[in-house]
């Protein structure tokens, strides 16, 4: 099935853009900022490397930083700004899903392809993605390195086979 419009790129921050739990006397490429009082450390890299995502996705921000990641990141990182974000409802004590699951489902919808980055799927994302009817794809990172090159390789490639039509075939990717 070939979609016309480009799919998108849900990007979280905390663990992709925004690393932590590395080796401070080895620190990765990056520096730091200031977010309403709290330091964060991007990584040098990142703001590259979504750049030349947004050519082939259409990037959302993911993260509980909601409307803030607008408010700090673009210019940071060289992203535009007005990107959109997701907002995220009070998490509901009992809940069996992933926080961040029943945003993403009102934003995307079940037919819009997407990619998800994130340092924190769980089982039900993985649950989530292999059952959406539209195709899916999961990229975990490690918090203190972030969105790695070979991690933007393989969204680009996925992006590349749903735009095409073909199918990926691997677990958590469905074109």
């Amino acid at each position: 099935m070939r979609h016309t419009r480009r799919p998108l790129l849900l990007v979280d921050i905390d663990g992709v853009i925004s690393l932590f739990g590395f080796d401070h006397a080895r620190p990765p490429a990056g520096r730091f900022i200031t977010v309403d009082g709290i330091i964060h450390f991007l990584s040098q890299d990142s703001g590259a490397r979504l750049r030349g995502l947004a050519e082939q996705f259409e990037l959302v921000w993911c993260s509980g930083w909601e409307e803030k990641a607008d408010e700090h990141l673009p210019f940071a990182l060289g992203l535009p700004s007005g990107l959109p974000h997701l907002t995220f409802a009070p998490a509901a004590e009992s809940t069996e899903r992933h926080w961040k699951l029943d945003a993403i489902d009102r934003f995307a919808g079940p037919d819009r392809p997407l990619a998800w980055i994130d340092d924190a799927h769980d089982q039900t994302c993985a649950v989530w993605a292999q059952e959406r009817p539209a195709p899916t794809l999961l990229v975990a990172t490690d918090p203190a390195t972030g969105l790695t090159a070979a991690d933007a390789r393989r969204l680009s490639r996925w992006a590349a086979g749903v735009s095409g039509g073909s199918e990926p075939g691997q677990a958590g990717e469905r074109g």
